[in-house]
């Protein structure tokens, strides 16, 4: 029996946020509203029953109901955490995308898990690969209906809730808090640099080792302050329906993200939405149009758009029945307030013995995020990117108790640690790739981050 409290319906989420954040371990799953233009749903959860996280090979659990032991692959014991709070329902009501289950991060280096790489590249940040919470339940806005209620699964009980509810409804205090840069944003790889690291793509390419490969770099400043001020701030400047936010145990994520991994409702039905391609806005609506234009028109990003395609499809054929895979979309056009994308939507059906958790393993990293082939355009990043990614080109989000999922791929991400902010910005080469292009593409799809923060 689905359980639910009804709350006063907020535009902003960042109160409520403010309210469980001293619950310990919340997460904001934010659709970005009420400036972005596709997301419906806010996410709030905090203190879960227990938690499994995975670092440098090591699993480690805080109050799990599963037996594991430290050599455990992290998907399987993810997938025993699955089963155990696991309820068969034939569907959830249309506006409940999640009322409890795992919600949680995964590293692009959690890849590592699945596949063998070199190590080469420096591991500089302390963020473990994945920690995966199991949370009884979850305050959800709903900014279609106008709505905003607490919403409990079988993992919690009423008394529970209420307790929760009388914590959502309490008095806000205004922050005394703030966030600031105390130095300016630095790349890991020059101008110079990221020249002679696409030319070595070029030459892998045209050896036939690969077909594209997405080549970051990553701007790394000084700061000091409350990341969630910072992650407000950044909201507003750049909202996204796949953004997010949660504190860590050095610093904290926050994830402008505009794109979709994985999704899966109750009843298997599977997308996901690669962006590849990129143009900046427009300084006028004639300007931007043509921008728009010409990102629809070019063969070098539909080749480059179409490639990605393709690897998912063929990712999602390993856990969906037989000819389910579908493309019903092909570069469409999204715009956000500093870039236009080239978007694609590949669609499946679940196998009957195929899990979420399966899913996610057999898709992991997003080939998006990689290239094509995904193993070896890995190697090469591993080889050419100087630092690890971390969160950088991961994902976040949740697997429901009613085997629901939907993840974010964690571009337009930054970690806070130690002191230190992260951001990555990244683009995928090809055969007729323009490096000067190339570099400046990195730039417009996160200036306005950088930028936003630099003016706090």
């Amino acid at each position: 029996m689905l359980k639910r409290i009804t709350l006063p319906y907020q535009v902003s989420t960042s109160d409520y946020f403010e309210r469980i954040r001293s619950l310990g371990n919340a997460i904001l799953l934010d659709s970005g509203k009420p400036s972005s233009e596709r997301g419906r749903f806010d996410i709030l959860v905090a203190a879960p029953l227990c938690q499994l996280s995975y670092q440098q090979g090591i699993l480690s659990g805080v109050n799990l109901p599963i037996n594991i032991l430290p050599d455990t692959d992290p998907f399987d014991a993810l997938e025993k955490l699955y089963q155990y709070s696991y309820i068969e329902q034939a569907q959830l009501p249309e506006d409940i995308p999640f009322n409890g289950g795992l919600v949680g991060h995964f590293c692009y280096d959690l890849g590592r898990a699945i596949e063998t790489l070199p190590q080469q590249a420096v591991n500089d940040t302390s963020l473990p690969e994945m920690l995966v919470g199991l949370y009884g339940w979850a305050i959800i806005i709903d900014h279609e209906k106008k709505s905003a209620n607490l919403h409990g699964s079988h993992l919690t009980n009423q008394s529970t809730l209420k307790e929760i509810a009388q914590q959502a409804s309490a008095p806000v205090e205004p922050s005394q808090h703030s966030f600031q840069l105390t130095s300016e944003f630095c790349s890991n790889l020059d101008e110079q640099a990221y020249h002679t690291q696409l030319s070595t793509i070029d030459d892998y390419i045209h050896a036939g080792d690969c077909y594209q490969v997405n080549l970051a770099q990553r701007f790394s400043a000084n700061c000091k302050g409350d990341p969630w001020e910072a992650y407000k701030h950044l909201r507003s400047a750049a909202p996204t329906h796949y953004a997010a936010y949660f504190d860590t145990e050095h610093g904290a994520v926050l994830s402008l993200s505009p794109e979709r991994f994985l999704s899966s409702d109750t009843q298997g039905h599977v997308i996901t939405q690669p962006i590849k391609g990129t143009r900046p806005r427009g300084h006028d609506a004639k300007a931007d149009q043509q921008l728009a234009d010409e990102l629809k028109d070019s063969s070098k990003d539909r080749a480059e758009n179409v490639m990605i395609v393709d690897l998912l499809r063929n990712d999602l054929s390993k856990v969906c029945q037989h000819h389910s895979v579908k493309v019903p979309s092909l570069f469409a056009i999204e715009s956000y307030k500093n870039v236009h994308h080239l978007v694609s939507t590949v669609t499946g059906t679940l196998e009957p013995c195929a899990s979420p958790v399966s899913l996610l393993k057999e898709c992991f990293p997003g080939g998006s995020i990689t290239g094509a082939p995904k193993i070896r355009a890995m190697e090469i990043i591993e080889e050419l990117e100087p630092h690890r990614r971390s969160i950088y080109c991961g994902s976040i989000g949740y697997i429901g108790v009613s085997g629901q999922i939907d993840t974010s791929i964690t571009i337009r991400t930054l970690l806070v640690e130690n002191n230190k902010i992260h951001c990555w910005a990244g683009g995928g080469i090809v055969a007729d790739s323009i490096s000067e292009m190339e570099y400046q593409e990195t730039y417009d799809k996160v200036n306005n981050l950088l930028s936003t923060l630099t003016a706090l």
